[in-house]
């Protein structure tokens, strides 16, 4: 009794699988993965075309998606980020029908509530035994969670766990479980781990970098949250680490004991709970070797889906329970809207994924930026893509001064209580532009290559299409 099947051509075969249909696949393998090109090989040889292809992520790795589209393998991308080089390939118009970009809470909600259905989910999955219970924490290729993975497995038609770690039956301490699943094929490799986790995850060295992620705790500290229960989300990028490496001195010092760490996690969280600065994590993404070995080892560091995560359409979701949030820009305008899906030519090379999520849920949603980025101001009248509505961001941290929204009155009197630089967002605007000059417009054609997604399913954004560049 197992549900193994020999090739991965016969399993697609086995599926059903058709032109039009759609297929899924989850990024936990990230730069790594082997999977969904591996997968859409196969199904460019059956003679399949016409699909859509949701992914939670996809990456530079996916480049060959680009020759499928160009095919007619593949007619649609629903996904929550998309990095440089197969953006700037949607973004100057090579797809006939528009990518929909979807937030982590967004996308299960939409294939939950039969949204987007999927007819053939196909997970990559670290280890796994005959019968399809797997997990992320085991194997050559661990990833740790599978958090982003589970909503396909729990509503798609049909779902093929693809490993190349097959384990004896039972495998425990799954992910997902036996019984979403149909069919389970083993491969040579289903990652790089190199690209699948860095072996470390860096605290930025940049001066300007280490003064804004103080003043990002020091506004935390105003805040009034920074207590007993306190929990916390923030990215992987270098000033986000810093901002959690000072944030957990100052936990240590005056013993505040938080209640959890959330999102992505990487070592400096991991360092966190290990002394005592939290209860625990609650995981839908490792993003260092460190967290893959805590999701391992450790039952206070959890994995959840990312349902449970972040999708508004649950009962609840973690996001809901945070307290501060630490995030990144692209843009900001003077309303507060961020952009976090194109770069400063329009390009795409990025995507909402948690941001717009833990911005709604978080009471206290902050970002982190450099006055200016290659010489651009960051902050302008008006962001070339809204990912985040300016509504649900409260703080911007630059290295000349912290903008508070008009609409959070009492958090702007706590921060000019504490002495910190407070100045309207217009002031920033005006001090960068004085620095670095005002940019010109970006030239953007008539096409939309791009629908924006809110969590709750409306559409807050389209993205145009850019010039070719001969």
């Amino acid at each position: 009794m197992n549900k193994l099947t020999s090739t991965l051509s016969e399993a697609i075969r086995n599926s059903g699988l058709k032109s039009g249909m759609t297929v899924s696949f989850h990024h936990h393998l990230r730069n790594g993965d082997h999977v969904l090109n591996m997968v859409m090989a196969e199904i460019a040889a059956l003679g399949i075309e016409g699909l859509t292809v949701n992914a939670s992520s996809l990456f530079d790795v996916h480049a060959p998606l680009a020759d499928h589209i160009r095919k007619g393998v593949v007619r649609k991308l629903q996904c929550n980020y998309m990095s440089g080089a197969l953006g700037r390939f949607i973004a100057e118009g090579n797809m006939e029908e528009p990518v929909e970009f979807r937030t982590h809470g967004g996308r299960p909600r939409d294939i939950a509530l039969g949204i987007t259905p999927i007819d053939v989910a196909f997970i990559a999955a670290p280890a796994s035994d005959a019968m399809g219970n797997c997990t992320g924490k085991l194997g050559r290729s661990a990833c740790g969670s599978l958090g982003y993975a589970v909503p396909d497995a729990m509503h798609a038609k049909h779902v093929v766990i693809i490993t190349d770690d097959l384990r004896p039956y039972p495998l425990t301490d799954w992910s997902i479980s036996e019984t979403n699943v149909d069919q389970v094929v083993v491969v040579e490799s289903i990652g790089d781990p190199k690209g699948i986790v860095s072996g470390t995850t860096k605290i930025t060295r940049d001066p300007v970098g280490l003064a804004m992620a103080m003043d990002a705790v020091r506004v935390i500290k105003a805040s009034g949250l920074l207590k007993e229960g306190f929990s916390f989300q923030t990215g992987a990028g270098g000033a986000s680490l810093a901002a959690a490496k000072f944030l957990k001195d100052v936990m240590l010092k005056e013993k505040i004991r938080g209640s959890f760490g959330l999102g992505g996690i990487t070592g400096y969280l991991v360092d966190m709970l290990n002394e005592g600065c939290f209860e625990s994590l609650m995981d839908v993404q490792c993003f260092d070797l460190k967290a893959v070995e805590s999701i391992r080892d450790n039952p206070r560091h959890q994995e959840i889906s990312a349902t449970h995560y972040a999708s508004p359409a649950a009962k609840s979701a973690v996001v809901d329970n945070l307290d501060v949030v630490i995030l990144g820009a692209t843009e900001v305008d003077t309303d507060f809207n961020v952009n976090v899906h194109t770069d400063s030519s329009g390009s795409i090379m990025g995507g909402s994924g948690g941001h717009s999520d833990t911005a709604a849920g978080a009471k206290l949603a902050m970002i982190i930026a450099p006055l200016s980025r290659a010489r651009l101001p960051i902050v302008t009248d008006r962001v070339t893509c809204c990912s985040t509505p300016g509504s649900t961001i409260d703080v911007l941290v630059t290295q000349k001064g912290i903008a508070v929204n008009p609409a959070k009155p009492e958090l702007r009197q706590r921060l000019v209580d504490a002495g910190l630089n407070v100045k309207d967002i217009h002031e920033l605007k005006a001090l960068a532009e004085r620095i670095s000059g005002t940019p010109g417009k970006i030239a953007r054609g008539e096409r939309t290559v791009a629908n924006v997604i809110y969590r709750d399913g409306t559409k807050i954004d389209e993205i145009k299409n850019i010039p070719v560049l001969e």
